[in-house]
């Protein structure tokens, strides 16, 4: 067992519970026959976002989602369905499952350079008002991408 302390970058970052677990589907439909047995009912909704900052240039994707609850986590499922977004990314490269994992945050920026120390650079990100932003960051070698959202009063 390795019980070698975590590098102090990463035991001083301070980030909240995960509140979302993001899933990437092919088929909404199907995934959500899947999982309602799993995590009860599923409420849906067509996911088009507009002029998002996607590597450095803008772009606009459509995206249907359902979404559920285990307690007090968010269970995220995406199909995408046109654009350019991480999640097209994702099924061009032939995955499906785990996506992403979202943090509520007070100051989506002030994240994005916090975790910048540690390798995490966004690549998708929407400010939709002075409240509510939200932005997907990764980093080399690591296929998970954490979500900040800032979701507003």
């Amino acid at each position: 067992m390795n019980t070698s302390p975590l590098p102090q970058t990463l035991q001083n970052l301070g980030l909240p519970p995960v509140d979302q677990i993001g899933f990437v589907v092919r088929d909404l439909d199907a995934a959500v026959a899947l999982y309602e047995p799993v995590f009860g009912p599923f409420w849906r909704m067509d996911g088009a976002v507009s002029a998002c900052e996607f590597r450095g240039r803008i772009a606009d994707v459509d995206l249907q989602l359902a979404f559920g609850k285990s307690g007090d986590l968010e269970i995220e499922l995406i199909q995408w369905v046109s654009g350019e977004s991480p999640h097209s990314e994702f099924i061009q490269r032939g995955r499906e499952g785990m996506h992403h994992l979202r943090f509520r945050v007070a100051d989506v920026d002030a994240w994005i350079a916090r975790v910048a120390p540690i390798g995490y650079r966004p690549i998708w990100y929407k400010r939709y008002s002075e409240t509510i932003t939200f932005a997907y960051l990764e980093r080399e070698g690591d296929p998970l991408i954490i979500e900040f959202l800032t979701p507003g009063v």
